[in-house]
């Protein structure tokens, strides 16, 4: 049994009560917790800090966990709200919806969901969407995941800020999503920063360098978070509001 977890607090650096910025009339928590019912692969939780975002995230139709807002990551947080709603341990693969993709396309989540039943030898599935764009290629904002491809997914070999592979070809955007089988989730939050985890500042190389298997499926949509007020704007215009 899967249960999505949608991470969310209002102490963004850089935008400054984020899911409950406007798009379209609705907070952003508000959209992200449609694309995660509009998915279907199981419960929507709103992992979250303040009563005003459990509040929106309510009137959207997910379920509000209050978490410590001393957790150091997003992550962290998807661990403690299924630790909180789900102490019994049902739901073994916790699917980790960032709070701020409001462009996320609902068939994305479930294709990445499908990915790691279909991979019984991974512990983690994610999505990436390819681009022969050089100013992808040389963006270190845009994360490229280095791919043992076979077909239309295949086992992520490292994720990096720098452009690469190098030679002819498309470079692969991550997208960031994660799909966790739920022992591998235990283990990933227990284990410190990783060397090279700190030096890119990927959180997804400790896995990596945990031994764990990341395996990652090709996606065409490339939805962008939102960490600015110019990514607001985008956000907004690509959905067609205002």
């Amino acid at each position: 049994m899967t249960l999505v977890v949608i991470p969310a607090r209002m102490a963004s650096t850089r935008l400054p009560g984020k899911p409950l910025a406007e798009i379209g009339g609705r907070p952003m928590i508000a959209w992200m917790a449609e694309i995660g019912l509009k998915a279907g692969v199981g419960p929507v939780i709103a992992a979250v800090c303040e009563a005003e975002v459990a509040a929106a995230a309510e009137a959207a139709g997910a379920r509000a966990v209050m978490t410590d807002p001393a957790l150091p990551s997003g992550t962290d947080r998807v661990h403690a709200a299924a630790g909180i709603v789900d102490p019994d341990r049902r739901h073994d693969v916790i699917v980790n919806l960032q709070g701020d993709m409001p462009t996320f396309d609902p068939a994305a989540l479930a294709q990445a969901t499908a990915l790691l039943g279909e991979t019984p030898q991974a512990d983690i599935a994610t999505l990436a969407a390819a681009s022969e764009a050089e100013e992808d290629r040389r963006n270190p904002n845009v994360v490229k995941a280095i791919i043992a491809l076979r077909g239309k997914s295949g086992r992520a070999l490292y994720f990096t800020r720098a452009p690469a592979p190098h030679g002819p070809g498309p470079i692969y955007r991550h997208v960031g999503l994660y799909v966790y089988r739920r022992a591998a989730l235990d283990r990933f939050v227990q284990a410190p920063p990783s060397p090279l985890e700190k030096r890119e500042s990927l959180e997804q190389l400790r896995a990596l360098e945990m031994g764990m298997r990341i395996e990652v499926g090709l996606t065409e949509a490339f939805p962008k978070g939102v960490d600015s007020p110019a990514d607001l704007e985008a956000a907004r215009a690509a959905l067609g509001v205002t």
